[in-house]
């Protein structure tokens, strides 16, 4: 049964501040929770109303389904809830292909990006200060576990961009990401959903490439910026796959 304090956490921790301070996060349902109880991740508690999770001994919580609807993020509760441990960071490996976020504001979009870094094998993904908390409940839910395979930074962009090279940004006037030359390494930024990327960082970017607009009227103004990292780092794995 939820206890007073439990409750009061778990709902706490949908707020940022919070997550920091106590340095934990929410995961719900079946699938993510699984993702995260076979990595390394930390585990806090499981609270849920199947016994499959009792094997978690003290850290096992048994509740109803009506307990997990009222401290579930979402309308639709699912039959398990857990809290972890949010980790220590973990060293930038610069040395492959590394994406990095320019204030993405969307949950949904950055839990996205997650998953396609997981899905092509991106292991570090940079996020400046200003990109959304990758442990928001809507981050964590729509990347589906992929934060476990991913690494995730919060760092200064500037301050680290000015080193790195070959440093590449997205932009509508950019060269075609078909016809350029794209290396097997370096940087790929992504911009702000409403203001792409900004002019501090576009100063530090040395390649400017693009998604040609396909059609006869091509005036869409642009893309959804997952819909954007998807088509971008297929180009960059399909590139490094046929050299």
């Amino acid at each position: 049964m939820l206890t007073k304090n439990q409750i009061k956490l778990i709902h706490s921790l949908k707020q940022k501040k919070f997550r920091i301070s106590h340095k934990m996060f929410v995961v719900e349902g079946v699938k993510v929770v699984g993702e995260f109880l076979n990595s390394k991740y930390e585990l806090v508690k499981v609270f849920s109303c199947d016994e499959v999770y009792r094997k978690y001994d003290s850290n096992f919580i048994e509740v109803s389904f009506e307990e997990l609807s009222k401290i579930s993020n979402f309308a639709a509760a699912s039959k398990v809830l857990a809290i972890f441990k949010i980790p220590s960071s973990i060293p930038v490996d610069w040395t492959g292909l590394v994406l990095a976020l320019d204030s993405i504001n969307d949950p949904g979009n950055l839990g996205t990006i997650i998953r396609l870094c997981d899905w092509f094998g991106i292991n570090d993904l940079v996020c400046n200060e200003t990109t959304v908390d990758c442990y928001n409940p809507k981050v964590v839910q729509s990347s589906v576990g992929s934060h476990t395979r991913v690494n995730i930074t919060y760092l200064d962009l500037e301050s680290v961009l000015s080193e790195l090279k070959p440093c590449y940004g997205t932009f509508m006037d950019g060269n075609s990401v078909y016809d350029h030359k794209l290396s097997e390494k370096g940087v790929v930024v992504l911009g702000n959903e409403a203001n792409g990327i900004s002019k501090e960082i576009e100063a530090l970017i040395d390649i400017h490439i693009s998604i040609p607009r396909f059609g006869v009227n091509k005036k869409t103004e642009s893309l959804n910026v997952a819909n954007a990292a998807a088509i971008i780092l297929s180009e960059f794995k399909r590139k490094s796959i046929e050299k």
